[in-house]
């Protein structure tokens, strides 16, 4: 990993906002939707107030998001640059806890953490570093606790064509959501399940009322893909 945001944090909304605009969303409609996916997870798996990591933070997109349907919680944000951490604090406000991590690790002890929630990070992570970061965040997990990724999938054109216009993806190499499966297993990570998101541009909204039963079809704009920490 490397401080490669670093460059984009004063423009990163206007950069995002352009490559996506073909869904006619904003990024805070694509934050917001993975919070409330992981708040229905949670509440599924029978968490009521978790300790949660949000592993590459980057300058808080889903702090709103974590405040509304995690209202209360003390939600850790984690990132490599830390220029996006000052940032989130100068944009955001509030007192959440901030770790800056490094290519060693996370500078936390076992088991900190119920749930680890991380959007779209692993995709600018070199594939073969995957492995390395899968086992640290299985490592600050507590026993039961989860892992749920959200990623890019390239299996959906829209995706494809956001990310190749998209500055501060350059570097990004995506994943589908088998891969991605295998590699959290090949991790010690259980109980693995992908879900696929975002079937309809905005134009469409009401037709996103069916987005849950879509959650096999591998053609949703993104994907999750959640473990269990033995």
């Amino acid at each position: 990993m490397s401080g490669e945001f670093d460059e984009y944090v004063d423009d990163y909304v206007d950069q995002h906002s352009k490559s996506i605009r073909l869904s006619g969303e904003s990024p805070d409609f694509f934050a917001e939707y993975k919070i409330k996916e992981l708040k229905k997870m949670t509440r599924n798996w029978g968490f009521s107030d978790p300790a949660i990591l949000d592993f590459g933070s980057g300058i808080g997109n889903s702090v709103p998001a974590f405040r509304t349907h995690f209202k209360g919680l003390d939600v850790t944000q984690a990132d490599l640059s830390p220029d996006s951490l000052t940032r989130a604090r100068e944009l955001h406000g509030g007192n959440e806890s901030q770790i800056q991590i490094s290519d060693a690790g996370i500078p936390v002890k076992a088991d900190s953490f119920d749930i680890v929630f991380t959007a779209c990070v692993f995709h600018h992570i070199p594939h073969e570093e995957h492995d390395f970061w899968l086992r640290e965040l299985l490592r600050v997990t507590a026993p039961g606790g989860r892992l749920v990724i959200f990623e890019h999938n390239p299996w959906n054109p829209l995706t494809l064509h956001a990310v190749r216009n998209c500055p501060f993806d350059v570097n990004a190499h995506l994943i589908t959501a088998p891969q991605m499966a295998k590699r959290l297993r090949a991790a010690g990570w259980g109980d693995i399940k992908n879900t696929f998101h975002v079937f309809f541009p905005a134009a469409l909204a009401p037709l996103r009322a069916i987005d849950p039963a879509l959650g096999w079809c591998p053609i949703g704009a993104q994907y999750s893909c959640a473990g269990r920490a033995p």
